[in-house]
């Protein structure tokens, strides 16, 4: 296991402070805000924390607020809605500095049999042992590739990635906006549903909003781009151990108004839709100063 993933698993495992409140910390990165998809985990984690473990995670839903300080810790305020015969309901507060940077809502539903049905996996992608690594895109590519995506892709993180198209980070052409990311995590993940759950919905935040700037040539990591998660919700459809690659499909129909649009989904590699995604971030255009 990379010390990135046991870092991962590390700061799930919440500190219990109250009955309702937990808290968790960052890992040290140092980059300058707390990635989402830590905060969207993590509250995910308070929230479970407080239902019974015959009850799992069907949906969430949550709102990004402030960028979070990597450098403080993060308090997990758990209100308990509603405990219902066949659902849990649980709205979760992050607070840093004593405001409140995130909130979600997350339901939990006791396992049911039903109808089943699912759009299947996309048979035209390249499986991930026939495409580069990032690092080995930046080896090839070089200066090609924008210096904060080197950056980015260069730090030791808890998930590997590549990309089916490498287009959209070597040139400013104007593409469709979808793109198909293999990804897994660089390490074992528990063999709990719950920590599957956390894992899975740290992983949904990785490259959505990247996905919204394709139609227009640019990249979120643009010197004139002011870019941030504004919101984001996802549906738990199937169980997996995410012991091996998932093909994140996404697509952006709609970019305005200083937002992009971005839905997605993850698929094992068996075909098999374990969650569906959507998220909404601010994709703003910087003014030149004096204008």
């Amino acid at each position: 296991m990379s010390a990135a993933m046991q870092e991962l698993i590390d700061i799930l495992d919440l500190e219990r402070l109250e009955h309702n409140l937990f808290r968790g910390r960052s890992p040290k990165t140092g980059w300058q805000r707390v990635f989402g998809g830590q905060t969207i985990a993590q509250a995910l984690v308070a929230a479970q924390r407080t239902v019974d473990p015959d009850r799992q995670v069907h949906s969430l839903h949550g709102y990004f607020m402030l960028g979070g300080d990597p450098k403080a810790p993060i308090v997990y305020e758990v209100d308990r809605i509603r405990d219902g015969g066949s659902f849990t309901t649980r709205r979760v507060v992050a607070v840093q500095h004593g405001h409140a940077i995130f909130s979600l809502e997350a339901s939990f539903q006791v396992q049911e049999e039903g109808l089943d049905h699912q759009v299947p996996i996309p048979v035209d992608v390249p499986a991930p042992e026939a495409l580069p690594s990032q690092l080995e895109v930046i080896r090839q590519y070089g200066e090609r590739v924008p210096e904060g995506i080197r950056r980015y892709w260069e730090h030791e993180r808890p998930l590997e990635m590549k990309q089916s198209t490498l287009e959209h980070y070597t040139s400013r052409d104007k593409l469709a906006p979808r793109q198909n990311v293999w990804i897994r995590t660089t390490g074992p993940v528990p063999d709990d549903h719950a920590t599957q759950c956390a894992v899975l919905a740290y992983m949904s935040d990785m490259t959505l909003l990247d996905t919204s700037t394709f139609a227009h040539g640019r990249a979120i990591f643009d010197g004139d781009i002011q870019a941030a998660s504004l919101d984001h919700a996802m549906w738990f459809h199937r169980a997996n151990p995410l012991d091996d690659w998932l093909l994140y499909t996404q697509d952006s129909p709609s970019s305005s108004a200083g937002r992009g649009f971005t839905r997605g989904a993850l698929y094992a590699r068996n075909g098999t839709l374990i969650a569906s995604v959507a998220q909404e971030g601010l994709i703003r255009l910087r003014r030149p100063v004096g204008k």
